[in-house]
């Protein structure tokens, strides 16, 4: 890992023509009002219960979208691997952008019918309207994001790593405390730069950067011990970006809940019902897996730092 369609009818003259019970019966089967979707009970995943949304409810390739027709999905840019390939969301290539039109062809959305936006990282789950119908980039769902957006359930369980250059004082960490006294960054906003801050607790202030590009380029120019990204990114890191590092290691998920990235949608908008939906789907049919298989086998394991 839709919309909710309003009827204009007026229930009072319907009232006036028909029995009470039709009246009641058409109540019962109305789509839920989207002042409450975004309050009901969250999923493990982090969606929204309302994905359980009669079908009629979320009519194939013709949902309330921004452009009529058309299923508009944000993005940032770059677009890094292996969640998109060559800095083309477009191309189906990547597994985010695999599952991005996973979710448009469940939706009723051909290949052609989608739509790229470029959308900052921290632009995405920032308060406001959105200008897409769903993002999606490494956004971790959590408490304070859901103040602001709406989540699908998880379309990736994820772990944070650490990377550092070979031959670095933490190059041989073997435990969290063995981060203690390193310089680490990673990208401002994101849960890497919560864990550097929230579980390592390093003495020296982590530095924060605007993207994950300037993050390695500052491991690159020895500005920074080690940096702290999501586990597939890092082993593309030090297979492709930085050949001279190594992952150190992987932290374990912490409290009762794993962490996972989620579709962002517009907080309480009609749209999050159907893609929770269109996501669970994805999920029990096992296509989030083979699609996890086909395009992130590479990052399989890494020590553990505890």
């Amino acid at each position: 890992m839709r919309p909710v369609i309003r009827l204009s009818r007026n229930r009072a003259a319907l009232a006036a023509v028909a029995p009470l019970a039709l009246v009641l019966a058409l109540a019962g089967c109305s789509p839920q009002d989207d002042s409450t979707a975004s309050d009901t009970p969250s999923s493990p995943g982090g969606g929204s219960s309302a994905s359980t949304t009669a079908a009629d409810a979320c009519p194939s390739g013709a949902l309330p979208t921004h452009s009529a027709g058309t299923l508009t999905i944000g993005t940032d840019n770059p677009a890094y691997d292996p969640w998109f390939s060559d800095n083309k969301p477009s191309n189906g290539k990547g597994y985010e952008s695999a599952v991005a039109y996973a979710v448009a062809k469940q939706l009723g959305y051909t290949a052609d019918q989608v739509t790229w936006k470029t959308v900052p990282f921290n632009s995405a789950f920032a308060p406001g309207a959105k200008s897409f119908d769903f993002d999606i980039n490494q956004v971790s769902i959590n408490a304070d994001r859901k103040k602001t957006v709406d989540f699908s359930p998880g379309y990736y369980d994820v772990r944070q790593a650490v990377i550092a250059r070979k031959g670095s004082k933490i190059a041989d960490a073997h435990s969290i405390a063995d981060l203690k006294d390193a310089k680490l960054g990673a990208q401002i906003g994101t849960t890497s730069l919560d864990t550097i801050t929230d579980v390592v607790k390093p003495s020296k202030k982590p530095a924060a950067f605007q993207r994950n590009d300037l993050a390695v380029a500052a491991l690159k120019n020895g500005q920074v011990d080690g940096i702290v990204v999501d586990l597939p990114t890092a082993f593309y890191i030090t297979g492709a970006e930085v050949q001279d590092a190594k992952v150190v290691g992987q932290f374990a998920a912490t409290g009762g809940t794993p962490e996972q990235f989620g579709l962002v949608l517009d907080k309480g908008g009609r749209l999050t019902a159907c893609v929770s939906k269109a996501v669970t789907a994805l999920r029990t049919d096992g296509t989030l897996a083979a699609l996890e298989k086909q395009w992130l086998s590479d990052a399989v394991d890494a020590p553990l730092l505890s």
